[in-house]
């Protein structure tokens, strides 16, 4: 059986999220934890979140051994851009993109 849980409009860059979800691609809840708990990066944090979100939804699906879940996949796709701008010298402006993230992380029970 799969849990899953997903984290909509998170404030940080897709590809930096990718980076640090390719490090817990199919590895045990537990391994994945302890590395994402100790990865000094914002995203670590906030996929984090996210996968004890989708354990505790495992939890409530009768029959299934939480202890034996494994983390099957993450996927990050790109939410909706914020657009600011920067005034620069002479009179010009550049623009600054905020990216945002959706982020879905899927339990699934079982080994690797």
């Amino acid at each position: 059986m799969e849990s899953r849980a997903t984290a909509k409009f998170m404030r940080v860059s897709p590809r930096k999220a990718r980076l640090v979800a390719k490090n817990v691609n199919g590895l045990p809840v537990e391994d994945a934890m302890n590395i994402l708990k100790f990865t000094p990066n914002k995203p670590a944090d906030i996929i984090f979140g996210v996968l004890r979100s989708a354990l505790a939804n495992a939890e409530q699906l009768p029959g299934i051994d939480v202890d034996a879940m494994v983390v099957k996949q993450i996927v990050i796709n790109e939410g909706p851009t914020w657009k600011r701008f920067l005034p620069r010298a002479q009179g010009r402006a550049t623009k600054i993109r905020k990216r945002t993230s959706h982020i879905t992380v899927i339990l699934a029970e079982g080994q690797e």
